[in-house]
């Protein structure tokens, strides 16, 4: 194992000594290192001996030491009792930032980020040690030797994930702003699921938490979670009957993530004695996006088209304290579809002289006909929780995806709905293979009744989720299918007038 524990990068580089006071031309810190082998992995500063400037540098310490990484040069700052200045500690932040994007499949052409200017005058420290930590975490990933990888790999994940990083993460992704925030995000889970990959080939598994990333926010009457989380860190719960030794597939399915955003408008309606609190959908949107590029996924896979869909949706909206709640109402009445019987008949006849008595053969039918749509939506209560269902169903038997296994003759059946699923017209998902439920045909409401007791506090609200994520196979030609499924859970603030 190895001893980790991340330093104070913005602290330690606050407080580096004038370069005339330097006794050595570099200056090192430890950031992981191993017992098994007393290899170690240091942050190093190194002066230019020709002109006042300092690089840093991340470096896996062996007998011969391997540079994994180096900023570009910093200006060092004369006007100042700190070596660098807020301005090129800026400079450095956005080092961090683009080299993270870097590792990004799509990123090595996208030079769209480096005008990307930040302000870091609030949360500085917290903000910069996250960047630094996560470009540290995709360096041990892809750059680190094998044994300075595993050994610290975990304690730079368990840092990543633990409470303050992710108040934080909030803090980072706001000032990047959203289309940077998703190739942060995509960035990072490609890694992840490299990572993954590869101690799957050893023989490994790695507990990752799903999401991977969430993040929520309460303000002007709306409530909007955010979640990120690659495929491969999912939950199987029914996998195929037909294991796949497809590599080609495994491929194709493991690189992509799921995106998905939960937005609610909220209202406030005070009463005399009572404060009326309705929720209503404004959008739902699951996405499933791929981590690498489309050539990469015709090479080593089978094309993009072969991924995930989404089949179920569950949301439980929660006051965490019940004292003040009176009742909580639900605005859609259960499901009671129409059934059509008898609009089509057939009759059938014919001659058959070769039986001893020739004579006429009758067949008479009659085929009951439903009207359904492939999502249905139902609210639940239970207690003060309400809870929002979105179902998919096979248009062929009406079953629910999430809970069955199509049969093998529909898996070859090429008009069947799940397949050319992202082209058909009638296809129950966008042509990019997500969903959005807006408030168009799904915008019901649920409303609280609150006593008027509860005037002046603040009300914490729990928005709890399940999405499940099927694979049936859309050109590719396999029985394989799969399921998996994420589970969420966000905390919102609600202050009552």
């Amino acid at each position: 194992m190895a001893s980790c524990s991340f330093p104070d990068v913005y602290s330690w580089i606050q407080t580096l000594p004038p370069l005339s006071q330097w006794k050595t031309t570099s200056i090192s810190t430890s950031i992981c290192t191993s017992t098994s082998n007393s290899s170690s992995l240091k942050i190093v500063a190194a002066k230019n001996l020709h002109s006042p400037t300092i690089t840093l540098s991340i470096i896996a310490d062996f007998s011969f030491p391997i540079s994994l990484w180096t900023s570009k040069p910093l200006k060092t700052s004369t006007n100042s009792s700190n070596l660098f200045d807020e301005e090129t500690m800026s400079t450095l932040l956005l080092n961090c930032v683009h080299d993270v994007l870097y590792y990004g499949s799509n990123q090595r052409k996208n030079s769209s980020h480096y005008s990307l200017k930040l302000d870091i005058t609030s949360s500085s420290r917290e903000i910069f040690n996250l960047a630094f930590l996560t470009l540290i975490f995709l360096i041990c990933i892809y750059e680190a030797p094998t044994d300075l990888r595993s050994n610290c790999l975990m304690t730079l994940k368990h840092h990543l994930a633990n409470s303050t990083s992710r108040q934080i993460s909030k803090v980072l992704m706001k000032l990047l702003g959203s289309n940077l925030e998703q190739q942060w995000m995509r960035s990072m889970n490609l890694a992840i699921t490299n990572w993954v990959l590869e101690l799957k080939a050893n023989g490994r598994t790695l507990k990752t938490p799903s999401p991977l990333y969430s993040y929520s926010f309460s303000s002007h009457g709306l409530w909007k979670v955010q979640l990120y989380c690659p495929i491969i860190a999912m939950d199987n719960i029914e996998n195929s009957s037909n294991p796949s030794t497809d590599e080609r597939l495994q491929f194709s399915l493991n690189y992509h993530q799921l995106e998905g955003v939960l937005q609610f408008n909220y209202q406030l309606v005070v009463r005399d004695k009572w404060i009326d609190m309705r929720v209503h959908v404004d959008n739902i949107r699951c996405d499933i996006i791929r981590l690498v590029n489309e050539t990469l996924l015709s090479e080593r896979g089978v094309g993009g088209s072969e991924k995930h869909f989404p089949s179920r949706i569950s949301l439980q909206l929660t006051p965490t304290s019940h004292t003040n709640i009176m009742s909580v109402s639900v605005s859609k009445s259960s499901n009671n579809p129409k059934i059509e019987v008898g609009t089509e008949r057939t009759f059938e006849a014919g001659f058959e002289p070769s039986t001893p008595y020739p004579g006429l053969k009758l067949s008479v039918g009659e085929t009951a006909m439903v009207s359904l749509k492939p999502w249905k939506f139902e609210q639940f209560v239970h207690g003060n929780a309400a809870t929002l269902n979105w179902y998919l169903h096979d248009s062929s038997d009406g079953k629910e995806v999430a809970s069955t296994k199509p049969s093998k003759l529909a898996l070859i059946n090429p008009k069947a709905w799940f397949r050319d699923r992202y082209s058909s017209a009638h296809r129950p998902f966008n042509k990019q293979g997500g969903v959005i439920f807006a408030g168009d045909e799904y915008g019901e409401n649920v409303w609280w009744k609150i006593d008027g007791k509860a005037r002046g506090k603040t009300m914490e609200w729990e928005i709890r989720g399940w999405i499940w994520l099927t694979y049936w196979p859309n050109k590719h030609k396999t029985f394989y299918t799969e399921t998996k499924r994420l589970e969420f859970k966000e905390i919102l603030h609600l202050s009552i007038p």
